[in-house]
């Protein structure tokens, strides 16, 4: 078994032919086909059936064996590259849409500007999609919604956002300047489906309240919903990262009172070790968003960069969206104005 065998499988598995794999690995199709033969005859089991290109149960098995092997060739060459007083080689992150709108950017400035050799692949996904992924290990890092229910990963909490509501002008609530919860439930929404992160915590503080939301429709990804909020097709409560000020369209974003925000976290693997390239990108990714995250609007951080470059933690405490405890006593203050947009026609 060598690691020509290893990825001539995992080559087939990600593309789904012994063709593709051949293109992907820049080789002739005798060649993976002669690596997963000799590999099927060391462990005596037929790894890919022929008649569909899909790999058997016992190919899944040796491939999900054979990416860990990858991924730790790929950190030795790296961690001895970075004993040379240089980072170098690849990082694979994966980001949820909303936040990658706003923090990519400056995150690959960044790298660019302290790590020039490290590669950094960036994958834009929904964090039902990244959580396999990196226990997968097609990513090395992940930053996506909390909390995780996967004993096999870590996460560390990057900041808290308040959520809102997205109310085209055309909608009955568009005329308010608050709403709360309740009242949102009087009406369907787009939602994302049971069983995300952020529909699942919107469920459970409505049920709290002994209320139901109703799904005018249900869309698996934030920024597709965000779309069609944006668009007029019907009203949708968003994390505020989903509401960029530079999206055009008729509609307001109203602050909601008694619900509590999301926390979006960094997690990676819990066993074996970083790489160097994505310890470097991990502790770059803290430096970033302790720097842009204050000036995105409703975005409160939980990491922040101090003089020296350090990055540590410097809030424990809960989202600042308003606790339902909370609304009670804002009940009893006057209400601050609603920030409002002005009203735009996409072109």
């Amino acid at each position: 078994m060598d690691l020509r065998q290893l990825n001539a499988l995992v080559a087939v598995a990600d593309t789904g032919s012994f063709s593709a794999a051949a293109r992907a690995l820049h080789t002739v199709q005798s060649n993976v086909s002669t690596h997963i033969a000799r590999l099927e005859r060391e462990l005596d089991a037929v790894l890919v059936d022929r008649a569909t290109g899909s790999l058997t149960e016992e190919g899944l098995a040796v491939a999900t064996r054979a990416r860990h092997i990858q991924r730790e060739v790929e950190a030795v060459v790296a961690d001895v590259a970075s004993l040379h007083d240089e980072v170098a080689g690849s990082v694979r992150i994966g980001v949820i849409g909303t936040t990658a709108r706003w923090l990519v950017p400056p995150l690959v400035v960044a790298m660019q500007q302290r790590h020039p050799k490290v590669h950094m692949v960036i994958v834009d996904a929904t964090t039902s999609s990244l959580v396999p992924q990196l226990t997968g290990d097609r990513v090395d890092l992940a930053i996506l919604h909390l909390p995780l229910d996967e004993p096999d990963l870590v996460a560390e909490r990057l900041f808290d956002e308040d959520p809102m509501l997205i109310a085209p002008l055309t909608h009955p609530l568009a005329a308010r300047d608050r709403v709360t919860l309740a009242t949102i439930a009087q009406h369907a929404l787009l939602l994302e489906p049971q069983g995300t992160g952020f529909r699942d915590l919107l469920d459970t503080q409505a049920a709290a309240l002994g209320i139901t939301l109703t799904p005018q429709a249900e869309i698996d990804g934030m920024r597709l919903l965000a779309s069609l909020a944006f668009q007029g097709f019907g009203a949708a409560i968003l994390p505020a990262s989903a509401a960029p000020g530079w999206v055009g369209g008729e509609w307001r974003e109203l602050p909601i009172d008694g619900l509590d925000g999301r926390s979006v976290g960094l997690a990676w693997r819990r066993r074996g070790l970083l790489s160097a390239p994505a310890r470097a990108a991990r502790d770059v990714i803290r430096q970033v968003v302790g720097a842009e995250a204050p000036d995105q609007p409703g975005i409160h951080p939980a990491v922040g960069e101090p003089p020296d470059g350090d990055a540590v933690a410097i809030r424990t405490t809960p989202s600042r969206a308003a606790s339902p405890s909370a609304a009670g006593a804002a009940a009893d203050k006057p209400a601050k104005p609603a920030p409002k947009r002005k009203a735009r026609t996409s072109p």
